[in-house]
């Protein structure tokens, strides 16, 4: 064990698989206290399974009281609370505004908006007085899709813009209190991100025996990265090596956006 985040008392939101499961393991392997927001049952049973002295709260992350709870069993747990991090997201795969009848339109964009945006809007808004209290900071889970159109659907992307401006918005009405800065993965193995359910693609998932060299072949580093590879970003930032960034991101995308 090192000791980037020694001391460091963590909530993780959606850290029950891929890139938030990724985070939790990286932020316990570096000395941290760590609670979890999880929707899924299943998931908290395993994510206790594997680590016992995982505080794990089943919530809906889009809800006000599920946030409020895991902030104020956080804090009653390890006597307060320096980083929150939210992973939480849904996919459209790819689906273009020309190919959504009108008739999904308004209860998909419910949907994603809902689960990309307004669970992150309601973590922070629960964890803001400990953050405040402690001097803490916020991680936020953006995307490739915040910055280049093509790697997702109209609503993804748009999704993900508005994440990416959260980042800065919240960086800057918290200053000089709290720092909130954002991680931008690209596409991303063994994850459980699934379809919406707007459109029926509840069950379906970004996986298939070619994935990793399909995510390689895109990439000008040739690298297929995993949640692991992505979770480093969250610790820098939340660490006080970083102390003195916030409003920034962290693109763990195997270069993709260069020459962009």
């Amino acid at each position: 064990m090192s000791s980037w985040l020694a001391g460091k008392r963590a909530l993780v939101v959606g850290g029950g698989s891929g890139i938030g499961r990724g985070v939790v393991a990286a932020f316990r392997a570096e000395g941290a206290a760590v609670g979890v927001l999880e929707l899924d049952r299943a998931k908290c049973a395993s994510l206790t399974e594997a680590d016992p002295d995982l505080l794990v709260v089943e919530g809906d992350a889009t809800t006000a009281a599920a946030n409020q709870r895991a902030v104020t069993e956080s804090v009653d747990a390890f006597g307060g609370l320096d980083v929150l991090v939210s992973c939480v997201g849904i996919f459209d795969f790819y689906r273009q505004l020309e190919d959504i009848s009108d008739d999904e339109l308004g209860p998909a964009f419910d949907e994603i908006f809902s689960v990309n945006v307004l669970s992150y809007l309601r973590s922070a808004k629960a964890a803001i007085p400990a953050l405040r209290a402690s001097g803490g900071n916020i991680v936020l889970t953006e995307s490739t899709s915040a910055y280049a159109a093509g790697r997702g659907g109209t609503l993804y992307v748009a999704s993900k813009f508005a994440t990416r401006g959260l980042v800065t918005t919240l960086a800057h009405e918290l200053a000089p209190d709290i720092r909130v800065n954002g991680v931008a993965p690209g596409g991303t193995l063994n994850t459980d991100l699934r379809g919406l359910t707007s459109f029926g693609l509840q069950e379906t998932r970004l996986s298939g025996p070619d994935r990793a060299r399909e995510l390689a072949a895109r990439t000008p580093l040739h690298v297929a990265l995993g949640p692991e590879d992505h979770a480093w970003g969250y610790v820098f930032l939340a660490s006080d090596r970083a102390r003195g960034i916030t409003g920034r991101v962290v693109h763990s995308d195997g270069g993709t956006g260069v020459g962009q």
